[in-house]
């Protein structure tokens, strides 16, 4: 059974906080991290941070069209993704943590697209394509800890 309007727009909200906490998360480590074997990963990440935030506006945008209102500051919940870690030349804690974002947006945009099969084709197509970005994103990083866990 298909969610209702507002069932849709309360699960827009969560994947709109979600890709806000990782703008955030982005911005902290690819300023923060440290060491040679960073550079790439602070590369991908600060290239990352404009796609994430294009995300979050698209997804703003969605709840605006069908009668929602965008969360303000006060509004977004934050804090479930991984934090940057305390040691600034922990290349792998960065990418385990970029993966587990990943995964968790990945998960979140196949909800949201199974409780508007039906219902809200609009909305399912915008998490489709939003669901194709993250999964790229995922591969990415997948191989990026393949080659910093094997050091």
């Amino acid at each position: 059974m298909a969610a209702s309007r507002e069932e849709i727009t309360e699960m827009l909200k969560v994947a709109y906080s979600m890709e806000l906490e990782t703008v955030m998360n982005y911005i902290a480590n690819s300023i923060n991290l440290d060491g040679v074997r960073a550079e790439e990963i602070k590369k991908s990440l600060a290239a990352d941070v404009t796609e994430e935030l294009l995300h979050a506006q698209q997804l703003g945008q969605r709840i605006k069209q069908i009668g929602g209102v965008v969360p303000g500051s006060a509004e977004v919940k934050i804090g479930d993704q991984q934090q940057p870690p305390a040691d600034t030349t922990d290349v792998c804690a960065v990418i385990e943590a970029v993966i587990a974002a990943e995964k968790a947006a990945c998960d979140h945009y196949n909800k949201i697209i199974r409780a508007c099969d039906g219902e809200d084709y609009v909305t399912q197509d915008l998490c489709i394509r939003l669901l194709a970005d993250e999964e790229e994103h995922l591969v990415l990083f997948k191989g990026f800890l393949k080659e910093y866990a094997q050091r």
